[in-house]
């Protein structure tokens, strides 16, 4: 709930500052406010505003929310899939990069094999591959 008081306001507060940037710009642009150093400083100011805001906003709520983990996993299931993930990533890059024939592989050598952990599966389609290359 906290994060969400947060955000609703400084999406306000970002709302205002980029209103209020776009108006003294204008205003620049059009000629009707003379270009001295206190409007130099009060645009640079609402640039920084604006930019900080943006990112705190947009980029460090959406990394905090990726990073979250489910409360129903344990440490031993996270870990588990981090390493089904790693060993995945390796044998797409045996394969080139290709994702489509590293599933293929993987599900072939689950109907061959059945019963066995994810980890399993990949670390046998890339000993295979080592295999079929020699």
């Amino acid at each position: 709930m906290g994060s969400q008081v947060i955000v609703v306001i400084g999406t306000f507060i970002l709302l205002l500052t980029g209103l209020l940037l776009g108006y003294v710009l204008s205003q620049l642009v059009l000629g009707f406010l003379t270009f001295n150093l206190f409007t130099f400083f009060g645009t640079l100011s609402l640039i920084l505003i604006f930019g900080t805001l943006y990112y705190v906003l947009f980029w460090q709520l959406r990394r905090e929310q990726s990073s979250v983990v489910p409360e129903s996993m344990s440490a031993t299931e996270i870990n588990d899939r981090i390493t089904d993930n790693q060993l995945k990533n390796r044998l797409i890059a045996k394969l080139d990069g290709d994702t489509a024939t590293a599933e293929r592989l993987i599900e072939q050598a689950k109907q061959n094999y059945p019963g066995m952990p994810e980890s399993w599966y990949c670390e046998r389609v890339m000993d295979d591959l080592e295999r079929d290359r020699r």
